[in-house]
């Protein structure tokens, strides 16, 4: 189950970057643009916490139960 979470934030970490440039190009809000773009640094920050090896050697989500 944390693959496919795993999987749709990094999904997520293309397409908020994208939807904010479509967005801002159509003349949207900028508070919306700039709230999907930090959104996205966002959820970057969590995948990388999770799948990035610890100094042990083992990353976060291998120690999780499945």
């Amino acid at each position: 189950m944390q693959d496919v979470a795993l999987s749709l934030a990094m999904l997520m970490v293309f397409a908020l970057p994208l939807g904010a440039l479509v967005l801002w190009r159509r003349g949207g809000a900028r508070k919306q643009v700039v709230l999907m773009l930090v959104l996205a640094v966002v959820m970057a920050a969590n995948v990388a916490i999770w799948v990035l090896p610890t100094s042990g050697g083992s990353a976060p989500v291998s120690r999780t139960p499945d």
